[in-house]
This record gives structure tokens, C-alpha cells and sequence, in this order.
């Protein structure tokens, strides 16, 4: 049988800073149209990985490969350029324009100019914001600006898009509501998400990736996940053994 190019891997990652090992021997293969949640207490490493797929931190040692070509050490923006969406805990969005607008500006990058108008139909109705089409962002709620934000990365067309906390300060509403958007992108994109709200993992998680003192600690699913006792120990604060 032919080798299956995985979407994204990482082989040995090592991050240092000084004397500090952020990330140690991360290795990480994610398929085609996979949804994966990053998980871990704060300090556990996964922010840090997070950065290093996104170009924010070039890894001390070890590689990262995106359908097979190498990413490692390369900018942000080059990283975009391979097929990479990236959302982070900020909005990084215009206040002063409007919601159609933001889409608008992220569907032309790529986007043939026929095509603009319906892809941005389609991406609004996507983060659930039609009616509030022509609301300028700086007026919206903390929960509907994340949502333009995830769908300007959405109007760009990545193959894979990488979201940072995406429930982070969200009320319960917007909280499913964002786990309803993200399992519809899903469906046509693959998804990594790290994230440290447990019920928000439980409604968009199949397999997810335990982090703990800078190492993959386990991944398997969700519910494997939430059953296993050391999993319990880490986010209780209890010393795990090696």
C-alpha cells in the first residue's frame, strides 16, 4: 500500500529557553480533516508547541513538516502561505469595519473576484453572523468578535487552521455556540485546538493530546482521556510518575 503523507507532524521537538526545556521530544502526526485538542495545566508545554507550528518560536532541535514539506524556522506569514490558518487569544480584527467587511478583506487574498461575494455568504453563515452582517466589529460582544476572527481565517481557505483558546472568556451560550462552529468548519478543515476548558473539549473533541512538563504525556479519546488516573492527577496537581 502507498505511505499516507500525514497533514502536519512534528519529529523530536526541543524547545529551550536558557535552562528551561519548554518542549522535549515532541512528536506529533496529525491526518487529513482531523479535529485534535491540545490539553495540559498551565506550564505543561502546549503554548509553546502551539507557537513553534505557528512560526512564533523557532524550535531548538527537531522538525516540522506540513504535507510532507518543511516548515520549521520559517515566518508566520510563510507558514499562512502553505495552507496554514492561524487564530489566537487576541482578535486580530478591524473594530471599525464591518463584520462583512472583515470576511470580505480575508475572502480576496485568495479568493477569484467572482467568487468573493458568495464565499463571504457562505463564511458568515458559517460563524453564524448573517444578520449582523453590517454590525461594525468594535460594537459586538467578546464571543462575536472571536467568531469574525475564526471566520477570517475561514475566508483565507487553509487546509489547516489552528485555534489558541477560542472559548477563552466566552459566556456559556457563546461557548456552544463556538463548539457548533468549529465541528461544521471541521468538516471540510483540519483542526488543532489547545485549549484548557474541559466541558468546552468534551463537546468538539475526538482524539485529543495530553501534554504534561513538556512532553506528550497520552493521546487517545476523549472519554479514554477523561478516564485515565493520571490525566486526573496532572490537572489536580497531583505528582505524576515518569
Amino acid at each position: 500500500m502507498p505511505t499516507i503523507t500525514p497533514l502536519l507532524q512534528t519529529e523530536n521537538l526541543v524547545m529551550r529557553f536558557g535552562g528551561v526545556v519548554a518542549n522535549d521530544d515532541v512528536s506529533f502526526t496529525l491526518g487529513e480533516m482531523e479535529l485534535r485538542c491540545l490539553i495540559g495545566p498551565n506550564g505543561a508545554g502546549k503554548s509553546t508547541f502551539f507557537k513553534m507550528l505557528t512560526g512564533q518560536l523557532v524550535p531548538t532541535s527537531g522538525s516540522i513538516a506540513f504535507r510532507g514539506r518543511p516548515v520549521t524556522g520559517k515566518a508566520p506569514h510563510e507558514i499562512a502561505r502553505m495552507g496554514v490558518g492561524i487564530k489566537t487569544q487576541i482578535p486580530n480584527v478591524f473594530n471599525g469595519l464591518s463584520v462583512r467587511e472583515n470576511i470580505w478583506l480575508a475572502a480576496r487574498r485568495k479568493a477569484t473576484p467572482r467568487r468573493v461575494a458568495p464565499l463571504v455568504d457562505e463564511v458568515l453563515e458559517k460563524i453564524r453572523l448573517t444578520d449582523q452582517s453590517g454590525a461594525i466589529v468594535g460594537q459586538l460582544s467578546h464571543g462575536q468578535r472571536q467568531w469574525v476572527e475564526i471566520g477570517t481565517v475561514v475566508a483565507a481557505d487553509p487546509e489547516l487552521i489552528l485555534l489558541d483558546e477560542p472559548a477563552a472568556g466566552m459566556t456559556d451560550d457563546e461557548t456552544v455556540r463556538t463548539a457548533e462552529i468549529i465541528r461544521e468548519i471541521n468538516l471540510t478543515k483540519a483542526i488543532v485546538v489547545v485549549e484548557h476548558d474541559m466541558e468546552f473539549i468534551k463537546m468538539i473533541a475526538k482524539t485529543v493530546t495530553v501534554f504534561h512538563q513538556g512532553r506528550i504525556m497520552m493521546e487517545d479519546t476523549i472519554d479514554t482521556v477523561l478516564a485515565d488516573q493520571r490525566v486526573r492527577d496532572v490537572y489536580l496537581g497531583k505528582k505524576v510518575a515518569a
